[in-house]
């Protein structure tokens, strides 16, 4: 029966390390102090569980559904900037002077030997249009990103040719036109960037929330799941008691001469295990007395194996306290087991202790 009983508590701690091993630094530091209590894991979990998933669904589709909305209406104040930027374009390609940057530089027909030397990205007002129209996604996503290639073209007609080609003229004064046109539109691109600041920064705050709510979740699933387990053990405590047989006069007189033999330090951790039992009892006094009689049959028996242990440790033997029905032969090999069962019945009785009267 110990052997079984032993079996269903190693079981129980092997579930309950699971469940602790489940939950994160992160979770513990956030969420540590906000567990529910024995009162809320008490109440119908099915229901619950069964609303707080479908909340949780419910704020995932409204979050997704604001993320696309946002998107969207930012895809469509884009476009209209893009729009009024092509009304610059045009008003710059209509120039006198534009018609040697509508297409790329022929290279081979003007005999421009050096010109991949020295322009390392070449541009023209056929490839920008090009990029606008573009419906496969490799186009413009931002107006400034039309501005820059604009720029680039003046800049590499100036860097190629010398400050008095007439080439070199032109590009210089068509570029002055654009900059000032530019500069009426630019507050309108100032003002939708801040905006998409602002939003992304909304997004980014949706999700930190979101993460938090999860972790919240899950710490307050798991700590329903460590009262099961608790509760569990409580039960198996029970079973335990019931199966130990009441220690006689002689065991406790025993039990009573081996505590004598400990150490100071060791002697504290055996009236620690008094006090858990007993919230009253002064472990930590100057004079303590301690009334074997007084004692609970777990209270004494978490001596017992406490004692055991120690005097096995420091080679001394511990017959003289194991009382009549337990087989000397089998005190190494049981020791293991009854340290789990002692450990139980250690916790499942501070736990108690703590509750509430």
């Amino acid at each position: 029966m110990a052997r079984f009983l032993t079996s269903q508590y190693r079981s129980v701690m092997r579930k309950k390390m699971l469940i602790l091993l489940k939950i994160s630094a992160n979770v513990l530091m956030k969420w540590g102090g906000r567990l529910i209590s024995k009162k809320q894991s008490n109440t119908p979990r099915g229901s619950s569980i069964l609303k707080d998933k479908e909340k949780q669904i419910s704020s995932f589709r409204r979050r997704q559904q604001d993320a696309s909305r946002r998107e969207a209406a930012g895809a469509r104040r884009m476009q209209e900037l893009v729009r009024q930027f092509g009304t610059i374009l045009r008003q710059i390609t209509q120039h006198k002077w534009a018609e040697p940057f509508m297409e790329p530089v022929d290279v081979e027909g003007l005999g421009l030997h050096d010109y991949y030397e020295v322009i390392e990205k070449p541009m023209d007002f056929s490839t920008i249009k090009r990029k606008m129209e573009a419906k496969d996604g490799s186009g413009y996503k931002h107006v400034r990103e039309i501005c820059a290639d604009v720029r680039l073209i003046f800049k590499n007609a100036m860097k190629y040719n010398e400050e008095r080609h007439d080439v070199h003229v032109m590009a210089k004064t068509l570029l002055g036109k654009f900059e000032e046109k530019w500069l009426q539109l630019l507050p309108k691109v100032d003002e939708e960037e801040k905006r998409r600041k602002e939003e992304e920064a909304e997004v980014q705050q949706d999700m930190q929330l979101a993460q938090e709510a999860a972790h919240a979740k899950m710490a307050k699933d798991l700590s329903i799941e460590l009262d099961e387990v608790d509760m569990q053990l409580e039960e198996l405590r029970e079973m335990v008691l019931q199966k130990c047989r009441k220690m006689s006069t002689e065991d406790k007189k025993k039990l009573g001469n081996a505590l004598t033999r400990l150490s100071p330090e060791d002697l504290n951790k055996a009236l620690l295990i008094v006090a858990q039992s007993d919230p009253t009892f002064q472990a930590t006094a100057t004079e303590v007395e301690l009334d074997m009689n007084a004692q609970s049959e777990s209270t004494l028996w978490k001596l017992k194996f406490f004692v055991q242990d120690v005097l096995h440790a420091q080679g001394k033997s511990p017959a003289s306290i194991v009382p009549n029905n337990i087989n000397n032969n089998n005190l190494l090999n049981n020791n293991k087991r009854r340290r789990e069962i002692c450990d139980a019945l250690a916790k499942s009785s501070q736990k108690r202790s703590k509750k509430p009267s």
